[in-house]
């Protein structure tokens, strides 16, 4: 139910002015392989899937390896589930701020050290000690385990092009805690709409969340936004296949495609399906001109307002966007009108004096 869970993310983040960048698994000097204990609900995955007595305490392991014949040493954090604004849900740290729903953190669960030296050609197991809440609940506590490469190597600099280039190899584990197997209906809710921008791009953002301790599967949005008592579709989107983790919030853009933002009062709709099922009762047609059947369904509208100040801040910095010069034309036009005009009527006063 839960799709790609164990995430051994093999990426490379580029901080720098070119974006972001995968490398492949070549470019590792460790490895992980988490070792599940018998409390694991589905033994079939190697992620952590635990299910735990209230109040219980438990410690984990994971076998880190290193083939290489250098030490390597490798930083460990713990962070909760979130969703992205692409409606992909992350297992490590973030700079997307935890829903108020949250009650569990697993930040505030999971003790382990901050880093770890694993010796050359050697393999060394980690312990993690978890320690679930004293109160009953239903659902899942989501999160996930980084480990990160820490070496002076990541960073390179290129001097030609006068920029850092700064490499971070990590692994992520997911790690979900439960204390039943209790069926736990995920929920949606719109929360706020307002104008903004991604990657110096204009959008009309709408945030989303899921109040639920459990995962919002296979979630389709249809968005339309409207001028205020009026049907003409300004801006759309329709983009399905995604997901939305246990508590979470994430807000979702609609791109403008290059358009200049207008002040004004706006109409935002949404309608959204989730976990598809064949015994679900929300029938809609895809892509492909299929049907698809979900077993949730909601319908949202917001009214909103984009104010002229908004407008200007964000068009200005719209990289898409191009000035409009047309005004320096008309004015220049009117200009050499009148400066011709002027001659012309110099030239007149002296003929008729001669």
């Amino acid at each position: 139910m839960l799709k790609k869970l164990i995430i051994s993310i093999l990426m490379a983040t580029l901080v720098c002015t070119l974006g972001i960048s995968t490398v492949q698994a070549s470019q590792f000097r460790f490895a992980v392989n988490p070792i599940t204990p018998d409390n694991q609900v589905d033994t079939t995955k190697s992620y952590f899937d635990l299910k735990m007595d209230p109040g219980q305490s438990q410690t984990i392991e994971v076998e880190l390896r290193n083939d290489s014949d250098e030490e390597v040493e490798v930083g460990i954090e713990i962070a909760p589930a979130s969703t992205n604004l692409n409606g992909v849900v992350e297992y490590g740290l973030n700079d997307i701020i935890p829903d108020e729903s949250l009650r569990y953190n697993l930040t505030d669960l999971v003790e382990v050290e901050d880093s770890i030296i694993l010796p050359k050609e050697s393999t060394t197991v980690l312990r993690l000690a978890i320690q679930m809440p004293d109160t009953a609940f239903d659902g899942l506590i989501a999160g996930g385990i980084t480990f990160k490469e820490i070496d002076d190597s990541d960073v390179e600099t290129e001097e030609e092009q006068g920029m850092t280039i700064k490499n971070e190899y990590s692994y992520v584990v997911a790690l979900l805690l439960r204390q039943n197997l209790n069926e736990v209906s995920p929920t949606l809710d719109l929360t706020n709409v307002e104008a903004g921008q991604v990657n110096a791009r204009n959008v009309i953002n709408a945030t989303f969340r899921n109040e639920a301790s459990a995962y919002l599967n296979q979630l389709r949005l249809i968005n339309q936004v409207t001028k205020e008592n009026e049907t003409d579709v300004l801006y759309a989107s329709d983009q399905e296949s995604m997901q939305v983790a246990p508590n979470s919030q994430f807000t979702y853009p609609i791109s403008l495609n290059g358009e200049r933002l207008e002040p004004g009062t706006y109409h935002f709709t949404s309608t959204a399906y989730g976990i598809k099922s064949d015994e679900g009762e929300y029938e809609v047609e895809n892509e492909a001109g299929e049907i698809d059947t979900y077993m949730y369904k909601w319908e949202f509208d917001q009214t909103f307002e984009i104010t002229a100040e908004v407008a200007r801040t964000l068009n200005a910095a719209d990289v898409t966007i191009e000035d409009d010069i047309t005004w320096m034309y008309i004015v220049g036009g009117i200009v050499f009108l009148l400066i011709g005009l002027l001659l012309l009527l110099i030239y007149r006063k002296k003929k008729n004096k001669e």
